[in-house]
């Protein structure tokens, strides 16, 4: 028996439709897994890369009961690589940081820190070598500009945050803003 091209096309298609509607029936009867009876849901967007996953996050007490894909989300359509599946888990993780550790200059020892030290300290340096490096002219143009800082800007930021932190960093004469939030 010979085959020819189109009888291979016509079998190919044949045994997809049949292969297609097979499985289909067999993922509708999968057991869906037990909701969450207890807290609020919130939807909201995974905090790991930049493809921007929409969540729905359940939360009772305080805490992190459970989070699953959005279905009606248009980037994910309810479906989670890895990480964004085991968010739920970030807060029981016994190596996850939870206070400011600083190690001084020259020292071998992390030291606890509060938040407000921490960012009175970073907003001290900033100003303190925005100060330092603050160019106003450069050839007999105004620039009013700072090269010695730069700002790379997080996957988590929509577009009217992004907006509102470039116009800040360019406020502060910033030159090198970044945003890694591409694909």
């Amino acid at each position: 028996m010979s085959l020819t091209r189109r009888g291979f096309l016509k079998i190919l298609g044949a045994s997809t439709a049949v292969g297609t509607l097979g499985l289909r029936g067999e993922c509708d009867a999968l057991p869906l897994p037990e909701r969450i009876k207890e807290g609020r849901e919130t939807p909201t967007i995974c905090p790991y890369c930049s493809v921007g996953c929409g969540l729905i996050v359940t939360a009772s007490q305080g805490k992190i009961r459970n989070a699953e894909g959005d279905p009606d989300h248009p980037i994910n359509l309810g479906s989670l690589c890895s990480k964004g599946a085991a968010l739920s888990r970030i807060q029981d993780n016994p190596f996850r940081m939870t206070q400011v550790l600083y190690r001084a200059p020259g020292s071998v020892q992390w030291v606890p820190k509060s938040w407000n030290w921490a960012v009175r300290r970073i907003a001290r340096r900033v100003k303190d070598t925005r100060d330092a490096t603050f160019e106003e002219r450069e050839g007999g143009q105004v620039v009013n500009r700072t090269r010695a800082i730069a700002s790379f800007g997080g996957a988590c930021l929509n577009n009217e945050e992004a907006y509102l932190w470039v116009k800040l960093m360019r406020a502060c004469g910033l030159v090198n803003v970044e945003h890694q939030a591409r694909l």
